[in-house]
C-alpha cells in the first residue's frame, strides 16, 4: 500500500493522475456540449428545461456530479503541485535557453490558461448551479441562460474563456496521451490531429451559444 502512495506522490504519478482526470473532464465537455445544443431548438426552451430538470433531480446524475467535482479538484490540485515542484527545481530560468524555441505557446501558458478557465468555471457555477440549485431563482434555467448570453459582458467573457479552453485543450490532449506512454510514430500524428480538432470544435460549439443569443434573440 505504501508504494502506491509513494508512486502517486512522485512526479510521474502526479502526471498520470493529471492525464487521467484530464481525459475524464474532456468526456464531460462532450456530454455537457451535447446537452447545451438543445438551446438551439425552436421550442422556447422546452427540451432544454426537460434536460435541465433531469440533470438536477436524477439520483445517478447527482452521484456522477460528485465524481465530476472530485475530478476537477484532483486535476487542479495535482497540476498546482507539479507547477510548484517545477519552479522549485528551477527557480532561475536558464539564461541561454529561449522559451519560444524550446516549447510551444500552449505548453508555456497551460498553468495560466488553466487558472483563467477555473475562474470562468467558478463564475459559471455561481450563475447557474448556485442560483438555481442552491438559492433558487424565479427564472427558468433556459431564461437564465438566454438573459446571461444576451449580456455583452458575460457573453464576451464566455467566448474569451472558450478561446483559453481551446488553448488549454490543444496541449493537454496530446500531453495526456504522451504521459500515458501512448507514443508511436504511426499513431502520434493521429492523436495530435484529434487533439487539434477537439480543441477547436468543442470550445467553438460552446462559444456559438452566446454569439447566437446575442445576435438573434
Amino acid at each position: 500500500m505504501r508504494w502506491i502512495i509513494d508512486f502517486l506522490n512522485s512526479s510521474i504519478g502526479k502526471k498520470i493522475i493529471v492525464s487521467f482526470t484530464g481525459i475524464f473532464l474532456c468526456s464531460f465537455l462532450l456530454v455537457h456540449l451535447s446537452g447545451n445544443f438543445l438551446l438551439f431548438r425552436s421550442d422556447q426552451g422546452e427540451a432544454f428545461e426537460v434536460y435541465s430538470k433531469f440533470m438536477s433531480t436524477n439520483g445517478i446524475i447527482g452521484f456522477l456530479e460528485i465524481g465530476l467535482a472530485l475530478g476537477f479538484a484532483i486535476h487542479i490540485f495535482n497540476t498546482l503541485r507539479l507547477t510548484l515542484e517545477n519552479k522549485r527545481a528551477r527557480p532561475v530560468p536558464y539564461a541561454v535557453n529561449k522559451a519560444s524555441e524550446n516549447s510551444s505557446l500552449t505548453s508555456r501558458t497551460m498553468f495560466y490558461s488553466g487558472l483563467l478557465v477555473l475562474s470562468f468555471l467558478i463564475i459559471h457555477l455561481k450563475s447557474y448551479f448556485w442560483e438555481h440549485r442552491i438559492v433558487g431563482s424565479d427564472l427558468t434555467m433556459y431564461q437564465s441562460v438566454v438573459e446571461s448570453f444576451k449580456d455583452p459582458v458575460y457573453g464576451g467573457f464566455y467566448v474569451f474563456a472558450m478561446v483559453l479552453l481551446g488553448l488549454h485543450l490543444n496541449h493537454g490532449f496530446e500531453s495526456a496521451f504522451q504521459t500515458l506512454g501512448l507514443n508511436h510514430k504511426k499513431y502520434t500524428p493521429i492523436i495530435k490531429f484529434l487533439g487539434l480538432l477537439f480543441s477547436i470544435i468543442v470550445p467553438a460549439g460552446f462559444a456559438s451559444m452566446p454569439i447566437y443569443f446575442f445576435i438573434y434573440q
